[in-house]
């Protein structure tokens, strides 16, 4: 993907609650705030639908690390979009998935991961961080735009809307159901969070 540095930058005004916790740490402008949530450690966060909960606990996934960028953004006016998408997570990916893709018998597992887009330009602000994966994503299967704080509920119903709408038509996963794909989802969950455990260690 692209490096936050290709954004455009301003500097911060007094816009909103994402705005005046950048400012109170003394970052002033976009640049300098991609930077910080940039450098923040990958960890799972007790609460993602908290917007704030990136600044109490210093760690964050895609999904609270998009947030704040991405309302940061909105708070200042600049076009910067949040998106999800849908990879296939394979053992090239995540290791540890070769042995779930022959449990249920899938070529692949549909994840979600998120990043940001402005025009044509694409950031993961978790690229670098150790996340439990071996390599950026840079192929997806489905993405559409979603609010920057979409929350936990709402993303996943998106999810299962673009599993049946979308990805189960694919030639591939012809004849595997939804449950299937849903209880592989749920192991590949705890695989990547076994692997960042591991990666922390």
């Amino acid at each position: 993907m692209d490096a936050y540095t290709a954004f455009p930058d301003a500097e911060l005004a007094h816009a909103g609650p994402v705005s005046e916790a950048f400012l109170e740490m003394n970052i002033r402008r976009f640049h300098h705030a991609c930077r910080w949530v940039h450098e923040l450690p990958y960890g799972y966060n007790s609460d993602r639908d908290d917007l704030m909960i990136l600044f109490k606990e210093k760690m964050g996934t895609c999904t609270t690390k998009h947030a704040v960028i991405g309302t940061l953004a909105g708070e200042q006016g600049l076009d910067i979009r949040k998106n999800i998408g849908i990879y296939a997570m394979t053992e090239e990916i995540v290791s540890g998935t070769r042995r779930l893709l022959a449990e249920f018998g899938l070529p692949y597992i549909p994840m979600v991961h998120c990043f940001l887009v402005h025009g044509r330009l694409r950031v993961d602000l978790t690229e670098g961080n150790r996340n439990g994966k071996n390599r950026p994503i840079e192929e997806f299967l489905h993405v559409e735009e979603v609010p920057a704080a979409v929350s936990g509920k709402e993303e996943y119903l998106r999810y299962r809307r673009a599993l049946s709408e979308t990805i189960l038509r694919r030639p591939e996963l012809a004849g595997v159901d939804v449950k299937r794909i849903l209880q592989a989802r749920e192991e590949g969950l705890k695989l990547l969070k076994e692997n960042l455990r591991r990666e922390s260690g």
